[in-house]
């Protein structure tokens, strides 16, 4: 929901997304890597050249799984999430789930909540999926303290 409303021309679509990855420290995407994901039909093509909500969800979710999986498995993930829920539902989860494990493994809170209220093997693995980035973001994060106390 915090996602523009308004569409967002090519170069503002990736500076917004990589504002709002900047914090994560470890990832970002290029105006190349966009076009490369609409051609490859991950995302929708621009409305009059403008991108909306559910592409830049799109962009914002591939930037960040792509650190941990091939572009062959985030197919797979969108083409099973469209057979059970919107994008707008899947990315919210997508979101909640994700800050889930980055303020647990960071520390900001002793445990992992359960969110949703499905099971199913496609929702654990997206929550490993989510789990693996939350590593990375973590890890990423401790080099750059060990470098700055150098």
């Amino acid at each position: 929901k915090e996602i523009p409303a308004v569409g967002l021309y090519l170069d503002q679509t990736v500076k917004y997304i990589n504002s709002f990855l900047q914090p994560l420290g470890c990832m970002e995407i290029t105006s190349s890597m966009v076009s490369n994901y609409v051609k490859q039909g991950l995302v929708n093509k621009p409305v009059g050249k403008l991108y909306y909500e559910d592409q830049i969800a799109h962009l914002i979710f591939i930037t960040i799984a792509k650190s941990v999986l091939s572009m062959e498995h985030i197919a797979l993930l969108f083409k099973y999430q469209q057979r059970v829920y919107t994008d707008q539902v899947a990315y919210d989860y997508f979101c909640s789930e994700l800050e889930n494990m980055l303020f647990f493994i960071f520390g900001l809170k002793d445990n992992v909540e359960n969110i949703g209220n499905t099971a199913s093997m496609e929702k654990e693995m997206l929550r490993s999926l989510i789990i693996a980035v939350a590593n990375i973001i973590y890890l990423s994060h401790g080099f750059e303290r060990l470098k700055e106390n150098e």
